[in-house]
């Protein structure tokens, strides 16, 4: 969130602070292409469940102002990454060299357990497992599969075809439709943040994002 703490900050008064509003969903976006129509159905499903927590979009400089617009209007917090590129100059070998020699962690080992599918569902789990699946349960859905992007979707490609996958995309469009999820702009959550680090002390500077 880029803020700074004050070294003089009260214990108390931080505490305080960061539980109001500590955590935020975060996803991320570049170019100027139309996957900013999935950032807005997020944000909307976010709303629909009654998150207690804000939307943050980190997005690439190549992201339109437009589509930062549209971001702010559905409520989403701005915050430009800028992107990572590796070193032009250095060979990859002595990195493949080096992480296929160095022990691998056992951290989780015997004791790791996959998110179960009701919050992570992958649309090819449908078709490869569907004896795991109970659709009517899902919760969270990604819409991963060649040709499932619900604002490109044809019925086409393969797969597609399947009444199941229908059915969770006419969810989302349902969903990205529903102008009652809107967001509705009063004291934007981000606001409501700030306010609080402020009067607890918490806060030395704030880089904001742009209003435009």
């Amino acid at each position: 969130m880029d803020i700074v703490m004050s070294a003089a900050t009260n214990a108390a008064g931080l505490a305080k602070a960061a539980s109001l509003n500590s955590r935020a969903f975060v996803t991320f976006l570049a170019g100027n292409g139309d996957y900013v129509k999935g950032v807005i159905g997020l944000a909307k499903g976010l709303r629909k469940v009654r998150t207690a927590y804000p939307l943050v979009v980190a997005v690439l400089p190549d992201v339109p102002e437009e589509h930062r617009r549209m971001l702010v209007a559905q409520g989403c917090i701005i915050r430009e990454i800028e992107p990572v590129y590796p070193p032009r100059t250095r060979p990859s070998s002595p990195w493949l060299t080096t992480s296929s020699t160095t022990p691998s962690s056992a951290s989780g080992r015997d004791i790791y357990k996959p998110i179960a599918s009701v919050y992570n569902l992958v649309l090819a789990m449908l078709w490869r497992h569907p004896e795991n699946i109970e659709v009517e349960k899902v919760k969270v859905v990604h819409y991963c599969a060649a040709g499932s992007k619900p604002w490109r979707y044809t019925g086409k490609e393969e797969h597609m075809e399947r009444e199941d996958i229908k059915m969770l995309v006419k969810k989302w469009w349902d969903i990205y439709n529903d102008v009652s999820l809107d967001y509705r702009r009063t004291e934007s959550e981000a606001d409501r943040l700030m306010a609080a680090l402020s009067k607890a002390g918490a806060v030395k500077y704030v880089t904001a994002p742009s209003a435009a």
